[in-house]
């Protein structure tokens, strides 16, 4: 329906939803262009003079106008597209040039809106002949005086859903422009929210689960519930279809209209109420699908309840965008591009969703399954489709679980993402398919590209991460090409965040920052690993050799990975020849019988550095070394003799010394790691952590227990196990801090790389409010900084600079990985397929391409 704003008085109040294609209206001279920058943003008026100049270089070259409407069109689109107000500074006073505008508002489902400047002709004519570039005749503002004429009584019926009519100057220069937000735009609406799925009748099964939440009922003297409260005030959220089929659809409908009125509660539409509306407006509707039994329910209330019920639904709104825009509640759901728009297309897709046009062996639609494709930040929840179990799928949730089929009635508690449900008494209604489909058969051992590729939301149980789709193609080309079998791939290790930047003179990391960050965190008591200058390296060993498959992975008796999930070593050979070793230590330890396994997955680090890294110590960081100390000494001959003629160079020279002794550090630094090896000859392992055995992850136990085991793999074999010299602090004992402070400066004083500081109760710890710990800190010593910053990067300019480095995207991933880490490990404990564990192996990967520091 259109409004129409004609006012006589001196002040006309425009208004305009906040997202809307707004066209002027009026003849050449009417001051549209001057009402537009008086009322708008410059970026967004889209001026057809402009446009044409764009083409043609002429902004009244009439000839070029084709051209500039089809750029005009294209720019609004893509504005709209975005969510942006735009508004289209030209005559349109042809129809044929305003149903463009209306064909691009509803492609892009927001509302066109036109306001007209009706202006009397004569002023027209005075205002364009002071303008030399408006070389046209009195006759051409005659015809379009006419066009506009004609034009006011065919606005609403040409789509336009607002029409503004300004008339005169006057009214013109009095006029207010305000900003009315959708009826869908409940953003402000923060919750908590209680989520409940499609009721359809079943009274009883809504009180039970409204009171399970803590909802508190309100009954009339007929003891029938007219309304609920919650203690903690919650808002309750219908998804619609609270009709049809059920036993009690009045019931429903006086309790969720009780509860909206009191402002305790939201409603949406389902497609039921949808039917229903249309019926009680006298319309022609096929009575199936359970109307039938609301009708007669109907027929036994009073006239006043189904008039009020009926002026109910009507009112009721397609969707809602809640919580800043954070949670969006339609009753089939809602695409992105959807969300917050307002158009009969969105309207049907919230109500019914999209189907294929086929329909399954039971004769109903096929429903094209939107969720699979959703991208969106926004929490979807909606209902429509029962399904026995409510699943997450990219961030979208169904919480029609089939209550009035004998299933149950599901609520989502919201932001906690808990599932409350309560049983149905029976089965009020045979489902046209049944609750329960059939099972798909689905190969567990088989990987489907549909489950890594895109955009993918994980809801993993220590939390939530979205893989960005650009993300996940960077993951898919490395395990495409360069991975080990994803059977044999259960884990990657997760990145590493520093400590906090030290505030210790001369230090960028410190222990003292590691402990307090820790301590902040409300951990009493951490463990300090030799933090060993090697390369991450994971080892799944199985006990027999070639017994892999035994043991549920594939064909072979175990794989050496790195923390991307690559063969550690090039020669197959040489994999299998570490994999005995490690075999052999873990018998001889004794631990295939004590944990009661048949395969062991161990956190490593390969030593040394230079096993690995070869190429990139020549490369990156001995050609700087050579380079140095090629130049700085001659360059030290050179001022030597400048000074000795007398020349002062005396700060030149200091400096270039100094120059000089930090190259030293660097070269002493990166040598330090760097030692021949031949094949395995020199290689050893440094075991951490015992992370799974069959059936079960070691994730909760703590640090002392696994590296009491890596201490036992050490005694087994100490020519292929190295050990990892530790201490334990209590932080509150300042005699212990102070004594791990002074062992990490000696270690990293003999050349060490630094330690890493762990929560002692392991890597699954979590702090008081359950939320994963860091699994570790990492704090560098000042020398082997140099390696990652640069010789000279303790100079007091650049260490400055230095400590302005930000932690926080480097801690967040390290967090997300971990957590995505866990998940794996106990999804591989309780043997789930490994589709299951893979994607979350492989989100652990895509997320190494976020936009970080490497030096972090």
């Amino acid at each position: 329906m259109s409004e129409r704003s004609e006012r006589g008085g001196t002040v006309s109040e425009l208004e305009i939803p906040e997202l809307a294609l707004v066209a002027l209206v009026g003849l050449s001279g009417s001051g549209k262009s001057t009402f537009a920058r008086r009322h708008f943003a410059a970026t967004q008026v889209l001026s057809s003079d402009t446009f044409r100049a764009m083409v043609a270089d002429d902004e009244n070259d009439q000839s070029a106008s084709s051209d500039a409407f089809d750029v005009l069109h294209y720019v609004a689109g893509k504005r709209l597209r975005a969510g942006r107000l735009t508004v289209v500074d030209a005559t349109n006073l042809q129809p044929h040039a305003r149903a463009g505008l209306v064909k691009v508002a509803r492609e892009h489902d927001v509302l066109p809106v036109a306001i007209v400047l009706d202006v009397p002709e004569q002023v027209c004519w005075e205002r364009t002949r002071s303008r030399p570039e408006r070389d046209f005749g009195r006759h051409v503002l005659s015809r379009m005086q006419r066009d506009l004429k004609r034009s006011l009584g065919q606005l609403g019926r040409e789509g336009f859903r607002k029409v503004h009519v300004l008339r005169g100057v006057d009214e013109i220069e009095a006029a207010q422009v305000r900003y009315e937000r959708l009826y869908n735009d409940r953003r402000e609406v923060t919750g908590p929210f209680d989520i409940v799925g499609d009721v359809h009748g079943c009274r009883a099964e809504l009180e039970a689960l409204l009171e399970k939440l803590g909802w508190v009922l309100r009954r009339d003297g007929q003891g029938r519930p007219v309304d609920a409260t919650h203690p903690a005030g919650r808002t309750a959220v219908f998804v619609g279809d609270l009709v049809d089929r059920g036993p009690d659809s009045p019931g429903v409908l006086r309790l969720v209209m009780g509860m909206v009125a009191a402002g305790n509660a939201i409603c949406v539409p389902g497609n039921h109420e949808e039917k229903l509306r249309r019926k009680l407006r006298g319309q022609q509707v096929r009575v199936t699908h359970g109307l039938a039994e609301t009708l007669e329910q109907l027929d036994a209330e009073e006239a006043a309840f189904v008039a009020e019920a009926k002026e109910f639904i009507e009112g009721l709104v397609s969707h809602y965008v809640l919580d800043g825009g954070r949670l969006v509640v339609a009753h089939a759901g809602l695409k992105e591009e959807y969300q917050g728009r307002a158009s009969g297309r969105v309207r049907a897709f919230a109500l019914w969703g999209e189907t294929t046009g086929e329909t399954d062996e039971y004769g109903a639609p096929v429903r094209y399954p939107w969720a699979r494709d959703y991208r969106g930040s926004a929490t979807v929840v909606y209902g429509h489709t029962p399904t026995p179990t409510p699943e997450w799928i990219n961030n979208t949730i169904c919480v029609d679980t089939g209550c009035v089929f004998g299933g149950q009635l599901t609520a989502l508690r919201y932001p906690e993402r808990d599932l409350v449900a309560v049983p149905a008494a029976r089965e009020y209604y045979p489902p046209v398919r049944p609750l329960v489909p059939p099972e798909p058969v689905r190969d567990p051992g088989v990987l489907d590209l549909a489950d890594v590729a895109g955009r993918r939301h994980h809801d993993y149980g220590y939390g939530t991460t979205t893989i960005a789709a650009e993300n996940a193609a960077a993951a898919l080309e490395v395990m495409s090409r360069f991975a080990v079998d994803p059977r044999w791939l259960p884990w990657l290790p997760p990145t590493m965040a520093p400590s906090s930047t030290s505030t210790v003179d001369g230090f960028l990391e410190h222990p003292a920052q590691a402990f307090g960050d820790y301590r902040a965190a409300g951990v009493d008591r951490v463990v300090c690993e030799e933090k060993h200058m090697g390369s991450r390296c994971v080892v799944l060993v199985v006990r027999e050799d070639r017994g892999g498959v035994a043991a549920g992975f594939g064909e072979g008796g175990g794989v050496v990975y790195t923390r991307t999930g690559r063969p550690f070593f090039a020669d197959p050979a040489l994999n299998e020849a570490l994999l005995a070793r490690v075999r052999a230590a873990v018998t001889s330890a004794g631990l295939w019988d004590e944990l009661a396994t048949d395969w062991l997955l161990l956190d490593c680090e390969l030593l040394p550095w230079s096993a690995k890294a070869t190429g990139l110590i020549r490369e990156q960081y001995a050609s700087v070394g050579a380079a140095g100390r090629a130049a700085l000494p001659a360059v030290l001959d050179v001022l030597a003799g400048a000074a000795a003629r007398g020349l002062a160079v005396d700060e030149l020279r200091e400096r270039t010394t100094r120059r000089a002794a930090d190259l030293a550090r660097y070269t002493d630094a990166y040598r330090a790691y760097v030692r021949p090896t031949d094949g395995l000859a020199g290689v050893t392992l440094a075991p951490f952590a015992v992370l799974a055995g069959r059936g079960t992850a070691y994730t909760g136990r703590d640090h002392g227990w696994h590296l009491a085991l890596a201490d036992r793999l050490c005694a087994a074999d100490p020519q292929t196990f190295t050990p990892t010299r530790r201490t334990i602090v209590e932080l509150a004992d300042e005699a212990q801090v102070a004594a791990a402070t002074d062992w990490w400066l000696e270690l990293t004083a003999a050349g060490g790389e630094g330690m890493v500081v762990k929560p002692y109760a392991g890597p699954a710890a979590v702090d008081g409010r359950g939320r994963l710990l860091q699994p570790g800190l990492k704090c560098r010593g000042r020398d082997y900084l140099r390696i990652i910053y640069g010789p000279e990067y303790t100079g007091p300019e650049r260490l400055a600079a230095l400590r302005q480095r930000s932690l926080g995207r480097k801690r967040g991933l390290a967090l997300r990985e971990h957590g995505l880490g866990i998940a794996a490990l106990d999804r591989l404990a309780e043997g789930a397929p490994l589709w299951r564990r893979h994607e979350l192996v492989f989100a652990i990967l895509a997320c190494e391409s976020e936009p970080v520091d490497p030096r972090l």
